[in-house]
């Protein structure tokens, strides 16, 4: 097994990533440039000693033979994921008015249809067929939610490009938004082929997309000029600057050295810090807080930066699991969020993909940990273990530096309100959610957990 970083990271890219064997990823935060930084190409490790000891290898099987049964019979993870992969999301998240479109000015995409998972599976115009050759899965995975693509040799991304026209890992939700909805880009071809580079030269599409949307922005206003982006015409909506743009970053040449820096950086040194939305120094990902509440405190108080990955209330929001609840209204999303971050704590832990948890719950997973490890497991002791995993990293983080001042979110989520669809009128009401977290949490009012929270956990 290998896990290196690629020319991006060697590049100085600030958002470059660690690729694991060939299409997994630690993608965000910037840890292949870390990497990079240290001369240190990849580490290659070749096991031979087998998987340990299982405590109870019987009732371990039993356990997981039921719980391959919840996801079978479940409709995201039975249906819904293998069909469309992530990107079974895209017209939904549009069609409530949560998808963060042109860096965040609009929250709904005019051309999220032409880029969506049902797109994928479309005939093309041009050769007649999809751009989705097929789907693909980790190790042992029953529900295979990753995309392989081709892209169309004429297309004028990969046209003159042999060395492009194979299969490649296709677009997964997070990277079609920040590529496609943050950029204006509706070409499904384009965005394609810049995510390969994404995966292949080991940046975060994430990052990227919203960088360039950033950058786009800057351009409109006349701040960035064609002086500074080698002559190319950098608007909203331009499929040739998204896909040069990726092939600049993915090398460290011309403009991609400025679009490297992230879109905090990039922002700042232009003079206009406000247009960057990020939280803690990551940009957020697909889901805009004004129309998705919940979302808006997971990203602030997110141990790592903007995440969606820590707390996923969109399950609940937006998908009704384990419960519907409004994603208009801020009222209870604080005992939402909690509930969620401590959750995810324990799945991050005990190796499962977080995507299991659109069927399981807690009590689903714990019978399989109980039968593989020792101790006693139960789905309140893991409740309680990913408790003071949330709380130790927010310890590290105020050791680090960082205070409540940095659980906040961009200004225009906070001053603007959306104008279309469902949340039209409505900005993040994070300044009523925040307090009641803090005091959920058991942390003063300055988000630091008091001594009573710290000897309940036993921290």
């Amino acid at each position: 097994r290998i896990a290196a970083v690629g020319r991006s990271a060697e590049a100085g890219c600030l958002y470059a990533g660690v690729i694991n064997d060939l299409h997994r990823a630690a993608g965000r935060s910037g840890v292949g440039t870390v990497m990079a930084s240290k001369n240190l190409k990849a580490v290659a490790v070749r096991g031979t000693l087998g998987v340990g000891n299982i405590k109870d290898p019987a009732r371990f099987m039993r356990a997981v033979n039921a719980a391959k049964q919840v996801l079978a019979d479940n409709a995201v993870t039975g249906q819904g994921l293998p069909t469309y992969g992530t990107q079974v999301l895209m017209n939904v998240i549009n069609e409530v008015g949560a998808l963060p479109t042109r860096n965040t000015r609009e929250v709904q995409f005019e051309g999220a249809a032409n880029i969506s998972g049902e797109a994928m599976h479309q005939p093309r115009a041009s050769d007649g067929k999809p751009n989705l050759t097929t789907n693909a899965g980790c190790f042992g995975c029953t529900i295979a939610c990753g995309r392989i693509s081709t892209i169309d040799r004429g297309h004028f991304t990969v046209q003159n490009k042999p060395e492009y026209w194979g299969n490649s890992g296709g677009l997964e939700y997070e990277a079609a938004w920040a590529l496609g909805a943050a950029t204006g880009v509706d070409d499904l071809d384009a965005l394609t082929f810049a995510n390969f580079l994404c995966n292949e030269d080991g940046f975060d599409p994430i990052s990227f997309g919203a960088t360039v949307g950033a950058a786009m922005e800057l351009y409109q206003m006349g701040v960035i000029t064609q002086e500074q982006t080698g002559g190319l015409e950098f608007s909203f909506g331009s499929a040739e600057a998204l896909t040069q743009a990726a092939e600049w970053v993915a090398k460290g040449e011309g403009f991609g050295l400025e679009l490297g820096l992230g879109s905090k950086r990039l922002c700042k040194k232009y003079g206009h810090p406000d247009l960057s939305m990020p939280v803690q120094g990551q940009e957020f990902p697909a889901y805009d807080p004004r129309g998705i509440q919940g979302m808006g405190l997971t990203y602030a108080t997110s141990n790592r930066g903007a995440c969606h990955l820590r707390s996923y209330t969109v399950s609940s929001e937006i998908l009704g699991i384990p419960e519907k609840t409004d994603p208009l209204v801020s009222d209870g999303k604080a005992a939402l969020v909690k509930a969620f971050q401590d959750a995810t704590a324990a799945v991050d832990s005990s190796g499962l993909c977080l995507f299991t948890t659109f069927a399981w719950t807690l009590q689903d997973i714990a019978p399989q940990l109980d039968g593989a490890c020792e101790g006693d497991w139960s789905a309140e002791r893991l409740a309680e273990v990913g408790e003071r995993i949330w709380n130790l990293e927010r310890d590290f983080n105020l050791r680090a530096g960082l205070t409540a001042a940095d659980d906040t979110l961009p200004k225009r989520l906070l001053k603007e309100a959306a104008k279309t669809g469902p949340a039209a009128g409505k900005v993040n009401a994070l300044d009523k959610m925040l307090p009641e977290y803090y005091a959920l949490r058991g942390w003063s009012t300055q988000g630091v957990p008091t001594a009573e929270t710290r000897q309940r956990l036993g921290l």
